[in-house]
């Protein structure tokens, strides 16, 4: 039978997939179009399958807040190659599934999976999308915050972002400001109290046993390896960190020019390849 080039161009648009494969979905369904919707989503499952094993290590991290403010949302979307990473349908399909995060705010992972776009489960786009581009497609991270002032950054190309959250509202640079710095500095908290216990005790570990390597007195261990750790904080922690836009102060000292009161209260970062 003949397949008419409009419904394949419809096909197209509902599904994705290319124009061959809506073409010979077609005409395998005699021209049914929701016979073809069905054939292609199959295709889409067995191919997921086939690739199920495979290393999704590419793709993009984004991030998004309200229109108050007052809410943030961040989720990762997993392909095999950059190539694919790049693709502007790859990025708006991760973005669409990002409005749904942020206007919906679930709970976890799974509770986005299973929130609808376009009358079906998301879980269920992804599975198609890997039959439609030929990859592994993996929604592997979703996360979120609700704070008194959430602000988003995006590093070029997608593979990095972060969410910080303050107090207070805050001049949309100064935010920009200090969502870059945890993008470039990648801190390990926000300030030392939100630093994991473990890594402070295996950091102290460390400065001790480095002080006596390098013949410190046994008396001087704990004082010294209590040095070492302020460094450590002063190093990797956001709060204590030299701006990188100015090494003479702190980002505590440079929120604290718009409020003394001014701190973060919520960071997040994400990266690929990390």
């Amino acid at each position: 039978m003949s397949i008419k080039a409009a419904d394949v161009a419809k096909l197209r648009k509902a599904t994705g997939a290319g124009m061959m494969d809506c073409k010979n979905a077609l005409t395998e369904a005699e021209g049914d179009f929701d016979a073809a919707v069905s054939i292609i989503r199959k295709k889409g499952m067995a191919i997921a399958n086939k690739r199920a094993d495979r290393n999704a290590t590419e793709g993009v991290v984004i991030a998004k807040v309200s229109e108050d403010k007052k809410k943030g949302a961040m989720i990762t979307l997993n392909c095999e190659t950059d190539f694919v990473a790049k693709n502007d349908g790859f990025v708006e399909f991760a973005t669409k599934i990002l409005d749904i995060a942020l206007e919906n705010m679930p709970t976890d992972l799974e509770a986005l999976k299973n929130l609808e776009l376009d009358g079906r489960k998301i879980e269920e786009h992804v599975t198609e999308q890997t039959g439609v581009i030929g990859e592994k497609i993996d929604l592997s991270f979703y996360g979120k915050m609700e704070t008194e002032f959430a602000v988003a950054y995006i590093h070029a190309g997608n593979k990095l972002s972060t969410l910080i959250g303050f107090n207070l509202p805050v001049e949309e640079q100064m935010a920009k400001d200090v969502a870059m710095q945890a993008a470039a500095m990648a801190p390990m908290g926000i300030d030392k109290d939100s630093v994991d216990a473990d890594v402070v005790a295996k950091e102290l570990e460390i400065a001790k046993e480095k002080a006596r390597i390098e013949g410190k007195p046994e008396a001087m261990l704990d004082k010294i390896a209590q040095g070492r750790l302020a460094k450590f904080f002063k190093e990797s922690t956001l709060l204590n960190q030299d701006f990188v836009k100015n090494n003479k102060q702190t980002i505590k000292q440079y929120l604290a020019e718009a409020d003394k009161n001014l701190t973060v209260t919520h960071m997040m970062r994400i990266t690929l390849n990390a």
